[in-house]
């Protein structure tokens, strides 16, 4: 495999990702709502009272687990990004007469595969760290004051940004690829690679309800498993994806 004719799908992509508004509304648009949402939900909810001292590690302990919630609907973002984009990437071209000729390149699955990743990972990983550090900021700036410390960034949503958003993100791409070179119509992709949010919200309401603690040690046990999981759905993207097929037999 060679990984510069994978750049080469990979940025052909990105030229066309910029002529899709829907694709870029959702890399813009869904980071600020949560980025700067949720700040304001926590502003609302304190309000300008001065916490009385013994009540103070009460309020810390219960901002804690809202704040590692509220994180982690970073990796939940993550997995809901790539979706638009992994979908459109090979059904997509395929709709719109482009694929053909990809296909018809010496290039083999693993590097069209590849670059299909790249070119969905990237943008969607950017996006996601660039919401994230929105809030933060937004967040420590509502809430220094009254707990007298910046809260972010600390150990939990250090492991989430560097090490699950990735891993998820990949996920996600791989899953919503997969998908794409399965199915002939864009909107059954992204219906079909929504599906991968599905167990990321499952672990944001375990984590609600106090049933999984979102601890470092919990995060890495969580990402060992994505990292499986990505090593194996690109192992089967490989073994699924049939070139000759899609040429022929797609209307």
């Amino acid at each position: 495999m060679k990984l510069w004719k994978a750049w080469v799908i990979a940025r052909k992509d990105f030229s066309t990702f910029r002529t899709k508004r829907y694709i870029i509304y959702s890399l813009v648009v869904v980071p600020l709502l949560i980025s700067i949402g949720l700040p304001i939900l926590i502003w609302l909810g304190i309000g300008n009272a001065p916490i009385p001292p013994s009540q103070l590690p009460a309020v810390i302990s219960g901002l804690n687990d809202v704040f590692n919630a509220f994180s982690f609907l970073f990796v939940m973002l993550a997995g809901f990004l790539p979706i638009s984009i992994g979908a459109y990437s090979i059904v997509g071209e395929k709709l719109e007469k482009t694929l053909e000729p990809l296909l018809a390149t010496p290039t083999t699955d693993g590097e069209i595969l590849l670059g299909k990743v790249i070119a969905a990972f990237l943008p969607s990983v950017s996006a996601v760290y660039a919401g994230a550090v929105i809030f933060m900021v937004l967040m420590d700036a509502v809430t220094s004051a009254k707990l007298g410390y910046v809260y972010f960034p600390n150990w939990t949503v250090a492991v989430i940004l560097l090490i699950t958003v990735p891993l998820t993100t990949i996920l996600s791409t791989e899953f919503s690829v997969i998908t794409s070179a399965r199915v002939s119509d864009a909107r059954a992709a992204q219906q079909f690679g929504a599906l991968i949010v599905l167990p990321l919200a499952a672990i944001y309401l375990a984590t609600e309800i106090a049933f999984v603690s979102l601890t470092p040690a919990n995060l890495l046990i969580i990402s060992a498993i994505i990292l499986v999981i990505d090593a194996l759905l690109f192992s089967l993207s490989r073994a699924t994806f049939r070139r000759e097929e899609i040429l022929t037999k797609w209307k």
